[in-house]
This record gives structure tokens, sequence and C-alpha cells, in this order.
């Protein structure tokens, strides 16, 4: 037996004829709609009937939701190896992590020739393919340090920057057959890709033994290496021939490759859709089921191959054998290469032991079991902007509900809406906006819905609407215990409370709802100013913003990084399409100081926030504090300006509150502080000398602090983010739901009956 245990998948090999373009288009969505995995096409650049088959695959990526997309296999003379890796890399961003890099060494030397390229002799070309290897991965490890260098025979690259990274981990799959291609396909490559028309069965299990042999040698294990199959054949009522027959000897036919030969992705040869309908429609289901049950009756592992250089990555205080089967296969460790992609925030670079990717309620219920059993720090992670920097963490597991992202408009009359804790506020805005709809929702498109939206949510609509959590109706949760609850109006009240702006303390949120309000066109406005007097301006911007109508809402950055004279940049937002009102509104902030640009624009919301698809690896902040203030007079003014002044602090913000916000009442959410007009944070080169600046400058003058936008740990920040008497009532809360205080990294409340060990609020001042 022979099985290598990988997931099956299921796909089309379809000819991309330039005579018929929209053929192998129509051929491809119809291998989504039949419930196939991937569609692949040929590449031979010097054929003129043949589509290009880059510009294919984008169009079809492009054109389809789920299918993956793939060269069957890509002539690699005639594609540079660096840009063809910047082109796999740019399609997998674009399509969401659907591209895999099917590569040869090249055939059919005439036509490669007459196209410009070198001929090269069989040795010469697996020599190319395996320098070419190097230069692609050399390019995807946008993490390491320097240029790519490869100075090989064929291909020299001489320190050419790298990135950028896939979305997902592409594998590349080798088209080989013989001796020194099978070698090289078990020491560098993920997968091995022949055609059945051209590999007699009787020569399958000794190219698999070389594959093997060649990845023990490279300190590979060979079942990391996924075995892919070109086949061919045809449907009929009775055998005439392997794979000529009905759906029930193709099933019988394929189990036997799976089973017998490794095999675990296969496609269909053949541009016939009935051909590629019945394979979607009775053969993959059939196989998948016949194998999992043998597969179960003999015991095959079917969980991620790490070769020994990745196991020896693994960090103490996690038994990573444990890890649940639902989620084994998603799970990501140091030593893996989809790590560099999970392993960060937005802002905070980490080191987990362990990421694990739920992708519904009960797969985030069975992380947290599992994590639960741990000795190791837990850190649950929504978007990943992390500006706090406890959605990940050092050695320990963090939950990663990236992929728990719905946006669903469950009651367009009240505008009740459920969200994903992955989901990103670009695009809730793109889909609320399509109905004329909206929530405020921070400034940058890019932040996940979890963290916000239990956190507080100072957006760019607050002062007319409220902070988001003013519109959270229901949270479905899972608690440390394990349980899956809900909690709204009816039904654990005290918990939906808990989790309006102290969410992070009492469980995992798996999905919430929220009531949207009418929001169309809104006037943004960005103005540039001289921030030479940064007091002066911060004074007389945060004066006109009390005074303004609570339409107008407006955050402002400084910027003062030591080269050339400080500047600020005011972003804000006007509720309403009323220009003129807009213009009377605004026309206050061009008083506050030197006026380098200013410009104003009427446009839909979802254009004020759109999605940007950032790269959460860590931008390396050295720290950040975060402080509410009542008003922003002339001692805040001043103190902020020190700050600026000390050359330890190149940027900080000041976001308008107040207006709605204020309207709540401040018992009414565990977000408390209701009376404040402003909210200041400071971003600092050191997180030490930050602290020490802010404690002395700012800390006598703030009331209240906004906990996302804070990264000092000390345990005296406490009183800061949750003032009595509703830090008291956390507390109780804390006792019934988290006594063993599972979820301790989002500013930990200690549970009623325990020891506060942070000081008294007098201490602080």
């Amino acid at each position: 037996m022979a099985d290598y245990g990988h997931e099956l998948a299921f796909g089309t090999f379809i000819t991309p004829q330039s005579a018929r373009p929209q053929e192998a288009v129509a051929l491809a969505r119809l291998t989504e709609r039949a419930g196939l995995d991937l569609a692949t096409f040929q590449d031979h650049p010097y054929q003129p009937a043949f589509l290009d088959t880059w510009t294919l695959l984008s169009w079809v990526a492009a054109q389809t939701e789920t299918l993956r997309v793939a060269p069957n296999v890509l002539n690699l003379p005639l594609r540079q190896p660096a840009v063809a890796a910047r082109a796999a890399a740019s399609l997998d961003l674009l399509s969401g992590g659907r591209f895999e890099l099917g590569l040869g060494a090249g055939a059919f030397w005439e036509g490669v020739e007459a196209m410009g390229g070198a001929r090269r002799t069989p040795g010469e070309a697996v020599d190319a393919l395996d320098e070419a290897i190097d230069v692609i991965r050399g390019v995807w490890d946008a993490d390491a340090r320097g240029g790519v260098r490869v100075d090989g025979e064929h291909y020299r690259v001489q320190g050419a920057k790298r990135g950028p990274a896939p979305a997902h981990d592409v594998e590349i799959w080798l088209g080989a057959y013989k001796p020194r291609m099978l070698r090289l396909t078990g020491r560098k490559a993920d997968g091995w890709l022949p055609s059945l028309p051209y590999l007699p069965r009787e020569q399958i299990a000794p190219a698999n033994a070389a594959i093997d042999e060649a990845a023990r040698a490279a300190g590979r294990d060979p079942r990391e290496i996924r075995r892919l199959l070109n086949i061919k054949g045809g449907f009929g009522p009775a055998g005439s021939g392997f794979l000529q027959g009905p759906p029930e000897q193709w099933v019988e036919e394929l189990v036997e490759l799976v089973r017998e030969h490794g095999f675990s992705t296969f496609l269909v040869m053949g541009d016939e859709p009935r051909l590629i309908e019945t394979f979607g429609a009775e053969v993959a289901p059939a196989v998948r089921e016949a194998v999992a049950r043998e597969r179960a009756a003999a015991g095959t592992s079917t969980a991620p191959v790490r070769g020994p250089q990745a196991l020896a990555e693994r960090r103490p205080g996690i038994d990573y054998e444990a890890v649940p089967p639902s989620l084994a296969a998603e799970a990501v460790e140091p030593g893996d290469r989809a790590y560099r992609s999970v392993r960060s925030s937005y802002v905070h670079r980490g080191s987990p032991g362990l990421v694990l990717r739920p992708r519904d309620a009960e797969q985030a219920r069975e992380a947290l079991v599992y994590a639960r059993e741990q000795d190791v720090p837990l850190a649950v992670r929504s978007g990943g902007h992390g500006i706090s920097g406890r959605s990940t963490d050092d050695g320990g597991v963090v939950i990663d509900l990236g992929r728990l992202d719905e946006v669903t408009l469950l009651d367009p009359a009240t505008g009740r809406v459920r969200l994903g804790p992955g989901a990103r506020w670009g695009d809730v805005a793109r889909e609320l906006g399509r109905h004329g709809l909206g929530i405020s929702s921070g400034d940058y498109g890019d932040v996940g819905v979890g963290g916000l939206a239990t956190a507080g949510g100072i957006g760019l609509l607050v002062r007319r609407h409220g902070l988001t959590i003013d519109h959270v109706v229901a949270a479905e949760m899972v608690l440390a215990d394990g349980s899956r609850v809900r909690a709204d109006a009816e039904e654990r009240p005290d918990l939906l409370w808990a989790v309006r702006g102290a969410g992070g303390n009492f469980g995992i949120v798996t999905g919430l709802e929220l009531e949207a309000y009418p929001v169309g066109d809104v006037v943004l406005a960005t103005t540039v100013y001289d921030a030479s007097e940064a007091a002066a301006l911060l004074t007389r911007w945060g004066a006109a913003i009390e005074r303004a109508p609570r339409e107008l809402t407006s955050f402002i950055t400084v910027v003062n990084r030591g080269r050339g004279p400080a500047f600020a940049q005011a972003y804000s937002v006007y509720a309403g399409d009323d220009a003129q009102a807009a213009a009377d509104a605004l026309a206050p902030l061009l008083e506050a100081g030197p006026v380098l640009d200013q410009r104003a624009h009427l446009l839909p919301y979802p254009n004020v926030i759109p999605p940007h698809g950032g790269d959460h690896v860590g931008g390396g902040l050295g720290g950040v504090r975060a402080g509410l203030l009542d008003h922003l007079d002339a001692p805040a003014a001043e103190a902020l300006a020190r700050l600026l002044g000390s050359g330890e602090v190149p940027l900080l913000q000041v976001r308008s509150v107040g207006g709605a916000v204020n309207d709540v009442a401040p018992l009414a959410t565990a977000y408390a502080h209701r009376s404040q007009q402003f909210s200041a944070n400071a971003v600092g080169r050191s997180a030490a000398r930050l602290d020490e600046l802010w404690d002395a400058e700012l800390l006598p003058l703030q009331h209240g602090l906004y906990l996302s936008f804070d990264t000092d740990r000390r345990p005296e920040r406490l009183h800061d983010a949750f003032p009595e008497p509703t830090l008291a009532r956390l507390r109780e809360l804390k006792a019934r739901y988290d006594p063993d205080q599972l979820f301790d990294r989002n500013f930990p409340i200690p549970p009623s009956g325990t020891r506060d060990h942070s000081s008294s609020k007098a201490m602080l001042s």
C-alpha cells in the first residue's frame, strides 16, 4: 500500500484553443459548477493555436469563485522564473489563494528556439528547472533578509527584491518521468504531476520509489510530496479498457490508484461537457467516500505532513499530535511556508507555536477546547490589525477567526446584519452600501469585525451614529468551558452587556448581529497642515470640532519624523450629502492652522473605507499609548506637542468622539467612557520610553483609555479601561463565565473573589 494520506482533489485538464477562446473559459466555469476543485491548462507559448496560459488563468480566476487554477505545466524555457514567481504570487493574491504552479523542464525545442528561447539538452533542462525553483521560492520568501541570490548555470539572480508573497502556500508540481526529474521532484517539489497516457502503469511504483528515495536523502518525508495524475478516459455502459466504462468502473480504478500508488489529485483530460459533469457528479464524490472508508479501516494518517526541519521548530508545551482532525489540515506551525502570513498582526510581529484556523463556530469551539489543554498562552485574532499586539503571541496558540467572514443582511427593513468576526470592515461597508446602509467602523477597511465590534469602534461616523458597539444587538460565542451560547436582550443580556466593550475577556465571538442604519453619500475632506506649531494647531482644531454639528467627525494625525517640518493631516467625514452644509461645517477647520492642501469629495460611504487586503506581517511599532480627553484644550495640546518634540514619538493621532457617543449612559455598555470628546494615541519608537513620557505628560490629563490602542500591559491600566462601577460588574461576570481566566490577554479582568493586582485609580494620578 502506498497511500500518502493527502486530501483528495478532482479537476480538469482543458485545451486552451485560441480559435474558440470562450470555450476554455466555459469549461472552467462548468468545472466549478460540477463541484470539482481545479481547472488546469497546458502551456505552449510557441503554439498560436493556443491562448496564452497566464492570461487565460487570470481570466478564469476572475470569473470563478472557488475554483483553483494551475498551468499543466508551465513552459519554463520561455517563462523567466523571477518574473513567473511574481506573476504566480500576484494571481494567487488576486484570486484569494486559488493558484498552484505546475512546472515543466521544457520540450518542443524547435518552437522554443523560434520564440527566442535557448535550446537545452535534457540534462541542462533539469538543471535549469532546479535553479528556477530556487529563484521562485526565493522571490516568494518575502520575510527573508536581503535580496534573492541564485548563481546558477542557467539563471543568475543578483539581489532581486523579494515579494510579493502569495496569499497561500502555493505548491510547485513537476511534470516528471525520467530518473533525474523524479529525483528533483523528491528533493524540491511539492507535487508530482505526470499524465497517465505517457506513464505506463507498471512504471508508477518505480517512479514513486525514486521520488521517495530522493526525498529521504534530502531530509524530507516522502509524504510531503503530493501525487497528481492527468487521466484520460470515457464513460459508457460497459467496460472496454482502463477508465473506459460506467462511473462505477472509474470509481473502482481511481480508488486503486489512491490506495496502491498514492495519487490524490485526478485531472480529467478532454473538453466534453458531459465528461466533466459526470466526473464531478458521479465519480469524485464516490471516490472520496470509498477512500475515506478504506483509510479509516486501515488507519491511514491524513494529517498534514511536515519534514524534519519543520518538526524541529515545534514549541514546548503544545501537543501537536492532538490537534483535532477537523483543524489539522489548516493548522500552521513554525517552519510551514504559510507561517509568515499568520504569525503576526498588522503592526506587531509574533511567533506563535501553532495557529488554528477554524471555518465555522463548531470548529472554533474545538480549537478552544484543544487550546485550553495546552501549557502555553492563548490569543484570539479576528482580522489581525492588532494595534495593541494582543491578537498574537510568542510560543502559544493563536485561534485565527479570519475565515469566519460572513456578511449577511438579515432584515433590510430594520438593517439587521449578521457579521462573522473575521470579516473586514471594508467588505462590510461595500455589502451594506448596496442596500443604502452603513455602520461606523474605524478608518481602515482592513480591520477585522471581531476586535473592533467588541472593544468600542471609533469610526468616521461616530459623532453622528455612535460607537460600533452601540449597534450590536446579539453575539454568538464560545465560552471558556467550551459551550456555545447566544447573548441578546432576552438570552444572557448580562453577557451581551460585557461583550459591548470587553468582549475579548469573555469568550470567542463567532458571530455578531448589528443594526445598520441608512447611509448614503457623504463628504470626505482631507486637510494637510503645517504642524510646526503643533499645540496651537491641535487646540484650534479641537475647539472647531466641539463646535461642529455632530454630522462632522474628524481625525487628525500629526507626523514628525525628524526629517523636514512636522505636518498634520485631518481626515473628516460629514455624514450627509448636503454639500453646502458640509462646506459650512468644514470651514472652521481651515482656520485651525496653515493649510498646505485641502480637498473634499462627495462619495458613497464604502469608498471612505474600501477593503485594502493589507499584508499582516508586523509593522514594527515600538509601542502605542492611548488616552481619552474631556477636551483638547491648551494643556492637553501642549502635552501632546511635547511628546512630538521629544524625538521619541514620530506620530500621534487625535480622534473626535462626543456627539452620539455621549448620548449613551455610561453603564449601558461595558465601554463606560461617555463624557469625553477626544481619543488621543501616540506611537513611540521605544515602548518603555513612550510609557515614561506618556505617564508624565498625558496620564494626569486623561480620563480613561480606548483599550485596543494601548500596548501598556501594566495592570494599573485596567482601571483606565474600565472605571468603577463597570469594573466591579465585569469582575462578577468574569467569575461566572471565565473563572479560570482563560481569556487573559485583553486587559485581563480578575474574577470577583480573587485579588485585583492593579493599583487604585488614585495611585495612578
